[in-house]
């Protein structure tokens, strides 16, 4: 008679036991990272992503290398893939479901599509001189010059739009001109920035200018066919949930069916699965009810549990020793500088050709140095599909940390007021921001209670 084989003997079983520790791990440090960066001030992300650098080799790794070797093991490392990748997926839906042009006066599209330009251009072109200076010591032997230096100028381009969108509506700015702006701005920073990341993804994997091309061809296809019949048969479901009032569970299944489903077409083509999941959530109805039910029911497992989990791949990925050695140093301060030139310039100029105050403008090219998670993002794919090497993904890294911390407090600098504090359960206290008097269009001293 055979006996049933113990638990410990089965891999299944396992790899349960392997990949809990690094989960509460993950989510036990990013928890309280994410509390003590908001108490300085920083937005929760910042403390996560930096969580996620200290549960790698920069600091974990170093001081404890047995445990961190331990929870972290080549066994775990695919699950904690399959798990941000998943979670990525969702997160850009949400963005994507976010995004929402035609809400915006119709006099300001013009000035955000002024300021989307001038913000990405600058940033790719001077981010990809940087990348051609410096291509023999940080690039791959195997990627061209001109790839190398368009995917740096294009990570150094990324604007967090949800993080952006967190910091206006915290500091009452969301109805003034500057955060209306700020947010629609963003919104085109982001959509270029997942299409120039496919392109370049494309090309990079294609193997031959036609594999390139059919590639390019069937993200363009999946993208026309999702904005349209896509389009058409969501907001069905749209229609539905306004005649009812609430998203049913069939109806919630069916959509999260069809974004993991777009995610795993994108990624067949070589473009990524968060291209799928970002594409589905841009063709969502713009329906209150069905968005903030859609968001209800994602929003807290998506950003408590799978993008910390996102954030820890990357701090595996991420080993920061040796800045003090000139060979790293000079390429670091030479990212962090064009990041934040790159962004911070074409916006002033815009701001004040359109007749925003200077005070606006410096506040406008702050806000847009939140890179956030969206430069994660784009960086991870870049390193997953061998566009760049292990030493240019610590020093983007980096730059994303120090760009993202500095976005706020220079903007608050910038308008001279005074923003939110928060209470222990989270709540917003008083706010004000002002701006010098001078111009129509600035933004005036508004306080608010949560």
């Amino acid at each position: 008679m055979e006996t049933a084989p113990l638990a410990a003997d089965d891999p299944n079983v396992q790899l349960v036991i392997d990949v809990l520790p690094a989960l509460l791990a993950i989510l036990v440090v990013s928890a309280l990272c994410g509390r003590l960066f908001e108490k300085w001030g920083q937005p929760r992300v910042l403390g996560e992503m930096v969580a996620g650098i200290l549960l790698g080799p920069t600091l974990l790794g170093r001081i404890a290398p047995d445990v961190q070797e331990s929870l972290f093991s080549q066994d775990v490392k695919p699950v904690l893939y399959v798990l941000s990748t998943i979670g990525l997926t969702l997160f850009m839906f949400l963005v994507g479901l976010g995004l929402d042009h035609h809400a915006a006066p119709e006099g300001f599209k013009g000035t955000a599509g002024a300021l989307a330009v001038s913000s990405i251009l600058p940033a790719i072109l001077a981010g990809g001189c940087v990348g051609l200076v410096f291509y023999d010591s940080l690039s791959r032997a195997d990627v061209s010059p001109t790839m190398f230096a368009l995917f740096v100028g294009g990570a150094l381009s990324v604007t967090a739009f949800p993080m952006l969108a967190r910091i206006i509506y915290d500091s009452g700015l969301e109805r003034s001109p500057l955060g209306v702006l700020a947010l629609l701005t963003a919104a085109v920073d982001d959509a270029f920035a997942w299409c120039l990341l496919a392109f370049l993804v494309a090309f990079h994997q294609g193997g031959g200018l036609g594999e390139s091309v059919r590639t390019i061809l069937l993200a363009a296809l999946f993208a026309l066919a999702v904005m349209t019949l896509g389009r058409r048969g969501l907001s069905r479901i749209g229609d539905r949930v306004e005649r009812t009032g609430e998203l049913v569970g069939g109806q919630f299944c069916f959509i999260v069916v069809l974004v993991l489903g777009a995610g795993f077409f994108t990624e067949e083509i070589g473009v990524y699965a968060v291209f799928g999941g970002f594409m589905v959530g841009m063709a969502m109805p713009r329906s209150e009810i069905l968005q903030n039910a859609l968001r209800d029911r994602l929003r807290d497992t998506v950003q408590i549990l799978l993008v910390p989990i996102f954030f820890a791949f990357s701090g595996l990925n991420t080993q920061i020793s040796g800045f003090t050695d000139a060979a790293t140093l000079v390429p670091l301060v030479a990212l962090i500088v064009t990041a934040f030139i790159g962004k911070y310039v074409g916006c002033v100029g815009v701001m004040k050709a359109r007749g925003f105050s200077w005070r606006e403008g410096s506040a406008m090219g702050s806000l847009m140095n939140a890179r956030g998670l969206m430069i994660l993002v784009f960086i991870n794919v870049g390193l997953a599909q061998g566009i760049i090497g292990q030493r240019a993904f610590s020093l983007l890294v980096l730059v994303a940390l120090v760009t993202t911390a500095s976005a706020l407090p220079l903007c608050k600098l910038s308008l001279g007021g005074t923003w939110p504090t928060q209470n222990e359960d989270g709540q917003n206290r008083a706010v004000t921001a002002s701006v010098s008097a001078g111009t129509d269009s600035g933004v005036t001293e508004r306080s608010a209670s949560g």
